[in-house]
C-alpha cells in the first residue's frame, strides 16, 4: 500500500504523517519529506486506515472540533494498486493577552471558548474548549477546527483570580465581571471568530475593576413543607441569568442554616432562579415514574438590580412545579389497527425530549421530558423554567407523529414556554398508524468496488412539512450493499441531500437548505406505502 499525504490548505507534501491499519500497531508508516509512504505485505482486501499527524485534521471527514479523533478511511487493498492520496487540514488557533485595569499580571483568568455548531438540524454555541491565562496574562486555544467561535472571560475576584464567586461576608468586594471578546457583557455583542484552513486568530481583552456586591436573598418554602413533622430539609440550587432569562456564569450559594442564597455581582439586571432537584426514574417502557411520596419539585424566581450597593432583603417563594403529562392520540385510518406486542413496547417507546432554546451556557442540552406508549398519556417530568424545543421519537412499530401542539402552538414551529408552574397550556401529540417507508439506493455508478478508498455517502431525508421528529442521517456505502429502508415515516412530501462526507445540516432552518448548492430531490410519500429512491451523484 503506498500513496502521498498533503496539505488541504497548500497542496505541498506532508512529511513524518503516520499513515497505519487499524488495529495493527507494527502496520504503519511515516511520510517521508515528499510526503510520501509505503506500507508492504498488506493482505489484500478491505483495511481500515488512519492517516494522523499532530496540528492537522482529516479534511476528508470535515469534523466539527471537540469532536475527538478523526474516523479512519476504508481502503479496498488489491494487487499493484494507485497510489492512495489522503489531504489533512491544518488546525487553527486562537491566542492573545489579558490585560487588567490596575496593570497587574492577569494570573489565572479563566477564558471559555465557544463554537457554532448543528446539533438537531437547529444552530447552537457549544462548548468547545477551556483554558487559564499564564504568568504573563497570555492565552492560547490550539487544535482548532475550522468554524465560527466567540470566547468569554469567566467573572473573577480580585483577590481570588483562580476561585469561585462565594461571598465570605457583607460588603463590596473587587473584581471583574464576566466579558465577551472584544468587550461586551452578552452574547449578542460577541465579536464572531472565523477560522479556517490553519489561521491563527488574535484576540486580547482589557478587564477593568470593579465592585461586586453582595446579594442575599431568603428562600421562603410553601407552608405546608414548613409545617410537616418529620421532613427532612431541602436542598436547592441557585442560578444566576440576566434579565432576558439567560444564564450567566456567576456562582450562587445556598446556605442552610439560614435558608438564604447569596452571590456577589457587579453591577447590572438580574433574575434568580431558585428550585430543588427533581425526582423521577424511567421503566423499561420509556414511562416516568413520579414518587408519590414527594409533593414535587420546588421553584421560585425573582428579579433585582444591582446598582452601586449591597442588595439584600430579596424574598424567593417557592411553589411546586406540576407535573403536565403529555396527551397522547392517535388517528386511525389502517385497515389493521396497531397492536404492538409486550416486547415491542419495551425496545419501541414514545419518547419526547426537550432542549433549551434560550441561555447560551445550556443553549441545545438536551433532556428526556416525557416517555410511554399506546395507549394511554404520557406522564412528564418537571423541568425549570424557560423556553424549549421539543423533539419526539417514536419508537413503536407502525406508528408516526402527525402534529404536536401546545394550546395551538405547533411545536415544530415555536418552542415551548414552561413556567414555575410548568407548562402554560396543555401539550397534546398526535400520531398515526399509515405511516410510510422509503428505500434509498446508490445509483449503479456509484456501485463499483475499485482498489483504493471506497467513498461513502451521508443521506438526510427532511419532512417539507411540520415536524418534532429529529432526523438521523443514515451513510451509504457500496460495500453494505448501498441501499437502506426508512421505517415509520410521516406520509407527505420530503426532500433527499446526499453528500460524499459526513455533514450537519441545518436542516431546520430554510434558509440554510436554500443556500444548498444541490436542492435535494424531491419524493412523496404516500399514506402505508413504500417509496423508492435512487440517489443522484451526491456532491459536498
Amino acid at each position: 500500500m503506498h500513496g502521498v499525504v498533503s496539505n488541504a490548505a497548500t497542496g505541498q507534501p506532508l512529511p513524518r504523517a503516520l499513515v497505519r491499519i487499524e488495529g495493527d500497531a507494527e502496520a504503519g508508516a511515516l511520510t517521508d519529506g515528499e510526503g510520501r509512504f509505503e506500507i508492504p505485505g498488506v493482505p489484500t482486501g478491505p483495511q481500515t486506515i488512519e492517516v494522523r499527524k499532530p496540528g492537522f485534521r482529516d479534511r476528508a471527514f470535515a469534523a466539527e472540533a471537540g469532536e475527538g479523533a478523526d474516523p479512519p478511511h476504508s481502503v479496498l487493498i488489491a494487487a499493484e494498486m494507485p497510489d492512495l492520496v489522503f489531504t489533512l487540514s491544518p488546525t487553527s488557533s486562537i491566542h492573545g493577552q489579558i490585560e487588567l485595569s490596575t496593570g497587574d499580571p492577569a494570573q489565572g483568568i479563566e477564558i471559555t471558548l465557544l463554537q457554532r455548531t448543528i446539533q438537531d438540524g437547529r444552530a447552537q454555541w457549544t462548548p468547545a474548549a477551556n483554558t487559564k491565562t499564564n504568568s504573563q496574562g497570555a492565552y492560547r486555544f490550539a487544535g482548532l477546527g475550522d468554524g465560527v467561535y466567540v470566547m468569554y472571560t469567566e467573572p473573577t475576584l480580585d483577590s481570588e483570580p483562580a476561585a469561585g464567586l462565594a461571598p465570605v461576608g457583607g460588603g463590596a468586594r473587587a473584581g471583574y465581571a464576566s466579558v465577551f471578546y472584544p468587550d461586551a457583557r452578552d452574547l449578542a455583542g460577541a465579536a464572531r471568530i472565523q477560522l479556517s484552513q490553519g489561521e491563527q486568530a488574535q484576540a486580547n481583552l482589557t478587564l477593568t475593576l470593579e465592585p461586586f456586591q453582595t446579594v442575599s436573598a431568603a428562600v421562603a418554602l410553601p407552608h405546608d413543607q414548613t409545617s410537616t413533622p418529620g421532613r427532612s430539609a431541602p436542598s436547592f440550587s441557585a442560578t444566576i441569568m440576566d434579565a432576558a432569562g439567560h444564564q450567566l456564569p456567576y456562582t450562587a450559594n445556598y446556605e442552610q442554616p439560614t435558608r438564604t442564597v447569596q452571590a456577589q455581582l457587579p453591577d447590572g439586571n438580574y433574575s434568580l432562579l431558585v428550585s430543588t432537584p427533581t425526582i423521577f426514574s424511567i421503566d423499561g417502557f420509556g414511562r416516568v415514574s413520579l414518587p408519590d411520596s414527594e409533593p414535587g419539585p420546588l421553584v421560585g424566581t425573582v428579579e433585582f438590580s444591582v446598582a452601586g450597593h449591597e442588595v439584600a432583603n430579596l424574598r424567593v417563594p417557592l411553589s411546586g412545579a406540576h407535573h403536565n403529562p403529555v396527551e397522547l392520540s392517535i388517528v386511525r385510518t389502517a385497515l389493521t389497527p396497531v397492536q404492538p406486542s409486550a416486547s415491542q413496547r419495551g425496545h419501541g417507546p414514545i419518547r419526547v425530549m426537550l432542549s433549551q432554546a434560550s441561555g447560551w451556557i445550556g443553549q441545545g442540552m438536551v433532556f428526556h421530558y416525557a416517555g410511554g406508549s399506546v395507549p394511554g398519556p404520557m406522564e412528564a417530568a418537571s423541568v425549570s423554567p424557560g423556553t424549549y424545543w421539543a423533539h419526539t421519537y417514536v419508537g413503536q412499530k407502525g406508528l408516526c407523529e402527525q402534529s404536536f401542539t401546545a394550546g395551538g402552538s405547533n411545536l415544530a414551529r415555536e418552542p415551548v414556554v414552561i413556567g414555575l408552574t410548568g407548562s402554560a397550556s396543555p401539550m397534546t401529540l398526535t400520531l398515526r398508524d399509515d405511516c410510510a417507508r422509503l428505500t434509498l439506493s446508490l445509483p449503479q455508478s456509484l456501485m463499483a468496488m475499485a482498489p483504493g478508498e471506497e467513498p461513502f455517502y451521508t443521506v438526510y431525508v427532511v419532512p417539507e412539512f411540520d415536524s418534532t421528529v429529529d432526523i438521523t442521517p443514515v451513510t451509504l456505502r457500496p460495500s453494505t450493499g448501498g441501499t437502506i429502508t426508512l421505517e415509520n415515516l410521516t406520509p407527505g412530501s420530503y426532500r433527499v441531500y446526499a453528500f460524499n462526507a459526513p455533514v450537519r445540516l441545518e436542516y431546520r432552518n430554510p434558509a440554510a437548505l436554500a443556500a444548498l448548492q444541490d436542492q435535494g430531490q424531491a419524493v412523496t410519500l404516500s399514506p402505508g406505502s413504500t417509496g423508492n429512491l435512487v440517489l443522484e451523484a451526491p456532491g459536498r
